[in-house]
């Protein structure tokens, strides 16, 4: 299976941020909890540089916690904050600021210094599609959208939303996607809800899925869709459909495909991370 999935203007992409970037004290990186590599788009760290920057892992609550617990190690040993949170719970939001407020103290320690006045952490946010970037600023603004204006140096139609004294995002409509040679991404990407529905073939994401959930969490598969040792070994399509029929919609592939696709996707098989972290597990627990 070939997921076709173009990224659009990455030149235009590239000159927007490294703008936008010179305006923040911080990057916000939103990415999905159970992609954290997949989900990140390959340029960033390019352009983001030597900028401080908080990777969000949101969406924790369907991924595997060991993962999460291994992936943010991962990045600690990579030099980069990194915090689970669910936003749609507006769960880890304050462990957010309080890594925003780690990272810049020495630089707010020094503007202090030199008499200037304290003032809100200038932040942007970047995420692909459905990672959650619209969730994230509808809770760090609590609903109430406050716009300060025009900050200098800020191009007409950019504007900056407001969270009480601490914060200030960038409200940046501009989306970057991510692009990727390894169709394995695109998969992982599809499973996830990442890329729109209408652009797949649901049968292949079904079977993708169920491959994945077979071999890493095979017992969440088998007590979701009531099915034994046996008739987990099947090959892929047989699962599919066996689990057709279990669920009453007999030769309905396309249906019963969207079926597991969607349970998969909304945690209802159970939790899963499809990018496995590259750190020793015996280390997680003292992180």
């Amino acid at each position: 299976m070939t997921i076709q999935w173009f990224p659009g203007h990455m030149a235009k992409a590239r000159r927007e941020v490294s703008e936008k970037l010179k305006l923040v004290d911080v990057v916000f990186e939103l990415v999905d909890a159970r992609l954290p590599l997949s989900s990140r788009n390959p340029i960033l760290d390019e352009l983001i540089g030597q900028k401080p920057r908080v990777i969000i892992l949101n969406k924790s609550d369907l991924a595997d916690e060991r993962q999460t617990k291994a992936w943010v190690l991962y990045f600690k040993e990579q030099g980069i904050s990194a915090v689970p949170i669910i936003a749609q719970e507006g769960k880890g939001m304050q462990k957010v600021m309080a890594e925003a407020k780690l990272l810049l103290k020495e630089k707010f320690d020094r503007m202090k210094s030199k008499g200037i006045n304290p003032r809100a952490i200038r932040a942007m946010s970047i995420g692909i599609p459905n990672v959650g970037k619209s969730t994230l600023i509808n809770r760090f603004i609590k609903k109430n959208i406050a716009k300060t204006g025009n900050k200098p140096g800020v191009t007409k139609g950019q504007q900056w939303l407001k969270l009480g004294k601490e914060l200030e995002l960038l409200d940046t409509p501009g989306i970057l996607w991510p692009k990727f040679e390894d169709p394995e991404i695109g998969k992982k990407l599809a499973l996830t809800g990442a890329i729109k529905d209408n652009l797949l073939q649901m049968d292949d994401i079904a079977l993708y899925g169920l491959n994945i959930m077979r071999t890493y969490y095979p017992q969440q598969l088998m007590k979701r869709f009531k099915i034994n040792q046996e008739e987990l070994a099947l090959d892929l399509p047989e699962l599919l459909m066996l689990i057709s029929e279990k669920r009453g919609f007999r030769d309905d592939y396309s249906r019963a495909s969207e079926m597991i696709v969607y349970e998969i996707r909304s945690g209802k098989v159970g939790r899963y991370t499809l990018d496995h972290a590259p750190v020793h597990f015996e280390t997680i627990e003292e992180a």
